[in-house]
């Protein structure tokens, strides 16, 4: 069922009458610029070959479009793109360095759809093997099974030929140590945001520009502590306030009209043991449909679990839609997850990344970014490299989860380590 954009404003609103949040709910006016503005490939002609991913994989496009341009395979040119954060240490969120769980011990999720042979592949919780996403396409290629996870996957993995590698860097351990001392009460136990019982996180009475740069100072000298170096101290206070879940997905289609996508990621970072978000999730946090287009995610992974974000697109896209309708429906259906509550809403974010078979794409969000002057953006490449800004379904800026109260604009300002 296809609804328009008038038919959700009036939907969600009487939903959130119904469901009592109140002047927190949403409203008609932050959806009004919803769906105004498309990317280029919306209006002009499509161009084949092309490769759409994640911000994180900029630096990897162009080796992968060449060897897309010369004939290779579409599953193997997107595999290029993201196995370059799967490699660098400095990408704490997907592969080698990546953030690890709450006891220290860093788990890897990817799947990958190839679309010329309508196969799939996918792991979860692994841990000891770098490059999981080539661990996916093997679990396509060399077993009967779509998805191995945890201990199995790793076996798995040995048995083909990729050696067990300590995966935690000497810096991602002292940035889970800062964690450990200084921040794991707000971890992720306790009810989350669907219970109907949970409330926001009450502020200090103090000044929020006072209580924030105390805490941050006291971080970054307790992180001097630790051994980090200086250049880098802000940077782990950040990561300790605001563990980062980014994640990498790439889509790819050649001249012939072949498609492929991939994702890979290190999930959340200080997540309990054993947790598995989108990323490995076929229909989640990718899909591929050789005849309609392809679609993957980054971003709070349970939520797009539980409107099977890739998937829905792609259908969307099969019934009519635009990449850009089909990613906005997409990110409404989180939306009605939570009755329009705002205040729920703020604690989250995610990005679709979308190619249509005829070359179409886009990029959506739900909302803009994480602050001022720091927009989603994807990667594009049709002949020309480019990062393009993400069209968002909500005005104004994410907050992160575990909630922590709202930083003030003077200190985002002044402080480096939001950067």
């Amino acid at each position: 069922m296809t609804y328009s954009r008038r038919d959700f404003v009036k939907t969600s609103v009487l939903g959130a009458v119904a469901a009592g949040v109140g002047t927190r709910a949403l409203t008609a006016e932050a959806l009004a610029e919803s769906s105004r503005q498309g990317h280029a490939s919306e209006a002009d002609a499509p161009k084949h070959p092309i490769i759409i991913c994640a911000h994180n994989g900029h630096p990897y496009v162009e080796a992968a479009y060449a060897f897309l341009k010369n004939g290779g395979d579409t599953l193997d040119a997107a595999i290029r793109v993201v196995k370059g954060p799967e490699d660098d240490p400095k990408d704490d969120s997907v592969g080698f360095g990546g953030l690890p769980n709450e006891e220290g011990v860093v788990e890897l999720d990817s799947c990958c759809m190839h679309g010329p042979t309508r196969r799939a592949g996918s792991v979860g919780g692994v841990r000891n093997i770098k490059n999981v996403s080539m661990v996916a396409k093997a679990v396509m290629e060399h077993t009967g099974h779509v998805m191995l996870v945890g201990e199995g996957a790793e076996r798995f993995a040995v048995d083909m030929g990729f050696p067990r590698e300590n995966l935690l860097t000497e810096r991602s351990r002292k940035i889970w140590m800062l964690w450990k001392e200084t921040n794991s009460d707000r971890d992720w136990w306790g009810p989350g945001m669907a219970d109907p019982h949970w409330r926001p996180p009450i502020s200090d009475s103090r000044p929020q520009a006072s209580l924030w740069q105390d805490r941050v100072e006291k971080l970054k000298k307790r992180a001097a502590d630790l051994g980090i170096e200086p250049d880098y101290q802000l940077a782990a206070v950040r990561r300790v306030l605001f563990p980062p879940s980014g994640t990498i997905h790439c889509s790819a289609l050649n001249e012939k009209g072949e498609m492929s996508g991939i994702t890979t990621t290190s999930g959340l970072a200080f997540k309990l043991p054993g947790r598995v978000g989108d990323s490995p999730i076929i229909g989640a946090g990718c899909y591929t449909d050789q005849d309609v287009g392809s679609a993957g995610a980054t971003g709070a992974g349970e939520e797009n679990i539980k409107v099977a974000g890739a998937h829905t697109i792609v259908e969307n896209m099969r019934h009519g839609m635009s990449p850009k309708e089909a990613g906005i429906d997409a990110l409404k259906r989180i939306v009605r997850n939570y009755n329009g509550d705002m205040t729920k809403l703020h604690y989250m974010d995610m990005t679709y990344y979308i190619l249509r078979k005829d070359g179409a794409y886009a990029g959506v969000c739900l909302w803009e970014g994480y602050s001022p002057g720091n927009p989603h953006t994807f990667v594009v490449h049709d002949g020309t490299l480019r990062s393009e800004t993400a069209t968002p379904l909500l005005k104004g800026f994410s907050q992160d989860w575990p909630p922590m109260p709202v930083v003030p604009e003077e200190l985002k300002k002044d402080s480096e380590y939001l950067k």
